[in-house]
This record gives structure tokens, C-alpha cells and sequence, in this order.
């Protein structure tokens, strides 16, 4: 292993424990995002001055980059926890790899994240055979939207079970960080 290497293996460790626990028990601990976080922290702020912890030549953003991504992270799931939509783990586990990319490249990871988010959701609902249901009400709601605005309100559909969005931010941090090695940069 070279060390340039720790970086990508470290954080594959815990997006690995995020997920096995998430899939197991609905839930991700504090325990893998706290420390997770710290240890993308310290790296960008105890590395020599790089192109970041995967990015070529490999260094640290600095301490400001790292908290930046932190931040950015946890702001890009936070509405959908304070709506009850996920939980409090998802977000944290963003903001954990936030500091390990570092606040230019945490919105593509979001990005990607919340894509196979929907691809997760999806394959769920297919594989439950509740996929007809949910997009028939999906029309419903679409096509009558103005019209219920107008009597009282646009009530939203109440969510019918959790996933283990571990899974899909894991799967969007890892097609990043594919994106990265491949062409040197993310698209945003």
C-alpha cells in the first residue's frame, strides 16, 4: 500500500461500517461519523498543501477547506432530517466526507449521492411491488397540485419505510471518487 493510498482506504472503511450498520439496524453511529470526521479533518490540516486527499499531487486543502466540506455536507441533508425524511446519521455521515473531500468537491458527492438515493428508492418500491402505486400517486399529486393549493394545502405523502441511505451516499461517494481518479477533477 502506498501512502498516498491511506486516504482512499480509510475512508472506504468507514463509508463500509456506515453502511453494514445502517443495513443491519437502521442507523448510523456516532461512533464511525465523530471520529470519521476528525480523521478528515487532521489529515487535510497535517498533509503537505495538495491538490487534496485524492487528488493529484495528494495533499491537504487546509483545515478551512476541510470544514467547509464538513459544513456543506451537513447542509445538504439537514432540511431532509429536520422534515423527517431521513435520519440524523445520513447527514452526519455526508458532513463526514465532507471533510474528507473538502468543500470544493462535497456538492458533486452530494449530488451523486441524492441520485442513487433515487435509484435506491426506486429499486425498493419495484422490489416491494409498490412502484405502480407510488408513481400513479406521484401523478395524482402532480396533476391536482394547484388545485388542492387552493383548498387548504399540498399535504405530503407520508414516507412508508426507511432506507439505509448509507447505501446511496456511499455509492455517490465512490462514483466520485472513480470520476476523480479517472479525469482528474469533479464536473461542478
Amino acid at each position: 500500500m502506498l501512502p498516498s493510498q491511506l486516504p482512499l482506504l480509510l475512508l472506504l472503511a468507514l463509508l463500509a461500517l456506515a453502511v453494514w450498520h445502517d443495513v443491519r439496524a437502521r442507523r448510523i453511529p456516532n461512533a464511525i461519523v465523530f471520529p470519521g470526521a476528525l480523521l478528515g479533518l487532521a489529515l487535510h490540516a497535517l498533509l503537505p498543501a495538495g491538490a487534496g486527499l485524492f487528488g493529484t499531487p495528494m495533499g491537504g486543502l487546509g483545515i478551512a477547506s476541510a470544514l467547509g466540506g464538513l459544513g456543506i455536507g451537513l447542509a445538504i441533508l439537514l432540511p431532509m432530517y429536520a422534515f423527517g425524511l431521513m435520519g440524523a446519521g445520513d447527514a452526519k455521515m455526508l458532513a463526514m466526507v465532507g471533510a474528507f473531500m473538502g468543500a470544493g468537491d462535497i456538492a458533486a458527492v452530494g449530488i451523486a449521492s441524492l441520485l442513487a438515493g433515487g435509484v435506491l428508492a426506486l429499486a425498493v418500491a419495484a422490489r416491494q411491488g409498490i412502484l405502480r402505486r407510488i408513481l400513479n400517486s406521484t401523478y395524482q399529486t402532480v396533476l391536482h397540485a394547484g388545485l388542492s393549493q387552493m383548498q387548504g394545502g399540498l399535504a405530503l405523502p407520508t414516507p412508508s419505510g426507511r432506507l439505509p441511505y448509507a447505501v446511496a451516499i456511499a455509492a455517490g461517494t465512490v462514483a466520485c471518487l472513480a470520476w476523480l481518479r479517472a479525469f482528474g477533477e469533479l464536473p461542478l
